[in-house]
C-alpha cells in the first residue's frame, strides 16, 4: 500500500454555547473542498472521525454527541451590510452524511467571536473597549444574526462571569439576535412559520397514534408535542431517553410524521438524510426538578419545561436554534408552548432544560392575519479551545 501522508490545515476548535466544534477559513481549505460537495463532506468527517461504528469519535476531533459533531466555516460576507457568511455543517456520528439543511444557535455565538479572532471585522468598527456588533450571514438558512461581541484591549474577551447551564465555567457574554428567524420558501407553507397554517395540529404517528403538535419554522423547523401525550413529565434526564430504544423509536417517528406533515420530506426514508431537521421537542408546565448538573431547579423559576432531541438523542441543554423555536412559539397565544407557559401574551420565557435554564425572547406580529417573528434574542458565551492545524490523511478527499 502506498504511502499517503497526512496534510495540516489551519483550524481552531471552539466552544460556543453549549456545543463545540472546528472553524475553518474558507480559504484555509484545500480547494477541492473550497466548493460544497462530496470532497468538503469527506474532508469534515475525516476531521470529525466520522463515520464511525463504535461511536466514540477515537479517531477524529468530534465528541461523539450532536453537540460536539460539527464543523463550521467562515468567510468574509457576499452580502451587503454583512461581516461574514457563516456555514455549518452537522456530522452524522456513525453514517456517511453530513447535514447541510439547518443552522446550529449555540455556535453562531463562536462565529461572532471567530470572525474578529480571524480578522474578518472592519478594524474601524472594532472598538478598543465595549462591545463589537458583528454581522453574520447565516448561509444554510439564509438570515442575519447579529453577535455583540465583548472587546477588552482590542481583543476578544472571552473570560468573564456569565454563567450558562450546561457550560462548567462561567465565561463572557456575549448577546445573540436572530433577526427574522423563520424559514423561508421550504416546506408546504412556502415560508410561513406555521407551515400547515394551524398553530397545533393532529398528528398521525404510525405506531404511536394521534398526537396534538405545534410546528413552526423559527430557528429551525421544529415539532412541539405534549409530554404528557407521550408518556413523559417533561423534567427528564438523558438516560431515561436514551438508554431506552424504544422511546428513541417512537420519537423518531414523531419527527418523521413532523417532518412529511411540515413539507420538509416527501417520503419517510428521506428522513434518513435529514437527520439534522426538524427537531422534537416535548413540553409540560412548570415543575420542580433536579438537573443533571445536580441543581435544583423550582417550578416558580421558569414558566415551562421543555425536551429536544437532536440527532436521534436527548440533547443535554438545549439547541440555540430550538430555543428561538421555543420562545417565538411561547409568544403566540395558542400554541402547545404557549399553553404550557400558561398562555397569554409574553414576549419572553424562561425555560427548565436538562442541565438547567435559560431565557429567551421573541418579537412576534401578525402580519395579514399570518403571525410572524422580527427578531429573537439569547445571551450565549464563547471560547477558543485550542488553535493550530488539525491533520488528516491526505487521502481523506
Amino acid at each position: 500500500m502506498s504511502h499517503i501522508p497526512q496534510i495540516k490545515i489551519p483550524a481552531t476548535y471552539m466552544r460556543g454555547g453549549t456545543s463545540k466544534g472546528v472553524f475553518f477559513r474558507l480559504e484555509d481549505l484545500p480547494a477541492s473542498a473550497q466548493q460544497p460537495g462530496a470532497a468538503r463532506d469527506h474532508l469534515l468527517q475525516r476531521v470529525i472521525g466520522s463515520p464511525d461504528p463504535y461511536a466514540k469519535h477515537t479517531d477524529g476531533m468530534g465528541g461523539a454527541t450532536s453537540s460536539t459533531s460539527k464543523c463550521v466555516i467562515i468567510s468574509p460576507s457576499s452580502k451587503p451590510d454583512h461581516d461574514v457568511d457563516y456555514l455549518y455543517g452537522q456530522i452524522s456520528i456513525d453514517t456517511d452524511f453530513v447535514d447541510w439543511s439547518g443552522n446550529c444557535g449555540n455556535l453562531s455565538t463562536g462565529a461572532g467571536a471567530f470572525a474578529l479572532h480571524a480578522g474578518y471585522v472592519d478594524a474601524a468598527r472594532v472598538p478598543q473597549n465595549g462591545i463589537c456588533e458583528v454581522r453574520i450571514w447565516q448561509a444554510n438558512i439564509n438570515k442575519t444574526i447579529i453577535a455583540h461581541v465583548p472587546v477588552t484591549n482590542g481583543q476578544v474577551q472571552e473570560t468573564g462571569d456569565f454563567e450558562l447551564d450546561g457550560v462548567t465555567f462561567p465565561a463572557a457574554e456575549i448577546v445573540l439576535e436572530f433577526i427574522d428567524p423563520a424559514d423561508e420558501g421550504e416546506g408546504e407553507g412556502g415560508g410561513a412559520m406555521f407551515p400547515t397554517g394551524n398553530l397545533v395540529d393532529t398528528l398521525d404517528v404510525p405506531g404511536v397514534g394521534a398526537l396534538q403538535a405545534t410546528m413552526i419554522t423559527a430557528g429551525i423547523p421544529t415539532v412541539f408535542v405534549n409530554a404528557a401525550d407521550i408518556g413523559y413529565t417533561g423534567a427528564e434526564l438523558q438516560p431515561v431517553i436514551n438508554d431506552d430504544k424504544a422511546a428513541l423509536v417512537k420519537l423518531e417517528a414523531i419527527r418523521v410524521a413532523g417532518a412529511l406533515r411540515m413539507g420538509l420530506i416527501k417520503a419517510p426514508e428521506e428522513a434518513l438524510k435529514r437527520q439534522h431537521t426538524p427537531k422534537v421537542v416535548f413540553v409540560a408546565p412548570p415543575q420542580d426538578y433536579v438537573s443533571s448538573g445536580n441543581k435544583q431547579i423550582h417550578a416558580g423559576d421558569i414558566d415551562l419545561n421543555a425536551r429536544a432531541m437532536s440527532m436521534g438523542k436527548l440533547h443535554h441543554a438545549m439547541m440555540g436554534t430550538a430555543s428561538v423555536a421555543i420562545a417565538t412559539a411561547a409568544a403566540v397565544p395558542g400554541t402547545l408552548v404557549n399553553l404550557a407557559a400558561g398562555g397569554g401574551q409574553r414576549d419572553a420565557v424562561r425555560f427548565g432544560h436538562p442541565s438547567g435554564t435559560l431565557r429567551v425572547g421573541a418579537a412576534v406580529s401578525q402580519v395579514d392575519g399570518q403571525w410572524a417573528v422580527t427578531k429573537a434574542v439569547m445571551s450565549r458565551s464563547a471560547r477558543i479551545l485550542m488553535e493550530g492545524w488539525v491533520r488528516v490523511p491526505g487521502d481523506a478527499f
